[in-house]
């Protein structure tokens, strides 16, 4: 008797790539819908040829371009949804060549990190920040609020015994980061020119966001928080119990504001098309509930040369206090 001549053993299937699993079930996911999709179409056209019958998988329209427009960490991702996205729908609208994505970041590092690397398209940055990424390759093409909005402010609790920022002398101080400008390296340079020895009199605790220095200090974790007004606001919009807990202790001078910035290799026509959109915000009429989102007033014409001023008081105060970088 012959032997049964035996099957071939089946190949051995490398594991997937990371990820390949979720496109292998999409695929079967398409070919499911394609085979319900064929059989309707055969039992809808009784004895007609399939073989006529063609599919394609093609999108209905071609993919919008995508452009990061990444802003630095002055709430959590969630708020900050909340501020900017209205902003960025009413971009997109207004020019659908953008394809504008609005990217958060987990903390004043991680964002420093993504425009040093040059990865998203289009940024708003601090001020200090702004000069980094100029050396990066980016471009101003507007500011973000007013000059005089910002500045930084000392928030200390209602029942707290200070009256006057030098009694900050032994005491603990919270910041979102030691390279926010208004909301810590302003300040520090404010407690500097009130007589403070700000490395050895103070202690100072780097929290992550604006919200949460200004938690620090509600919660008596802190003697005084720092920050600045678009945050301050925010805070007693959407915690005013808290808020009503705080008073301001003192302010510093006001510099100049948030830049926007767009990456240097991008056509100058699709970053000019976003600066005149951005100007063209009205408080009073158009623009009022997307400016009101980000608790700004508008936007103003900008370039690299509105920056120089904060690059000679960075200069001061890193003779005077500290490197930026180095707390």
């Amino acid at each position: 008797m012959r032997r049964p001549t035996p099957s071939p053993r089946p190949r051995a299937t490398p594991d997937p790539a990371p990820g390949a699993h979720v496109l292998w079930s999409r695929r079967r996911c398409l070919d499911a819908l394609l085979c319900a999709t064929t059989g309707a179409a055969l039992a809808s056209c009784g004895d007609a040829d399939s073989s006529e019958l063609a599919y394609h998988e093609r999108p209905a329209r071609p993919p919008r371009p995508q452009h990061r427009f990444a802003v630095h960490p002055l709430h959590n991702p969630r708020k900050l949804a909340a501020a900017y996205q209205p902003l960025l729908d009413h971009l997109n609208a207004a020019l659908p060549q953008l394809g504008l994505e609005l990217e958060a970041s987990r903390d004043y590092r991680a964002y420093e990190a993504k425009y040093r690397q040059r990865g998203p398209h289009f940024l708003l940055p601090n001020p200090w920040h702004t000069l980094q990424a100029l050396k990066a390759g980016y471009r101003v093409i507007a500011m973000a609020g007013d000059a005089e909005d910002f500045r930084g402010l000392f928030l200390v609790r209602q029942d707290s015994p200070l009256r006057r920022v030098e009694a900050l002398r032994g005491r603990v101080v919270s910041y979102p980061s030691p390279t926010a400008l208004a909301a810590c390296v302003m300040p520090q340079y404010f407690l500097y020119q009130h007589g403070l020895d700000v490395l050895r009199e103070v202690t100072h605790r780097y929290v992550g966001s604006q919200e949460s220095a200004i938690m620090h200090a509600v919660l008596g974790q802190s003697d005084a928080a720092v920050t600045w007004p678009l945050p301050w606001r925010m805070f007693q919009r959407e915690h005013p119990a808290e808020a009503a807990q705080m008073r301001v202790l003192a302010e510093t001078p006001s510099l100049v504001n948030n830049s926007v910035m767009a990456r240097d290799d991008l056509p100058v026509a699709l970053s000019d098309a976003l600066r005149d959109a951005l100007l063209a915000l009205d408080p009073t009429g158009n623009g009022r509930e997307v400016l009101d989102a980000m608790a700004i007033a508008r936007f103003h014409p900008a370039d690299a040369q509105r920056y120089a001023p904060v690059a000679r008081f960075i200069a001061e105060f890193e003779r005077r206090v500290r490197p930026v970088e180095a707390a």
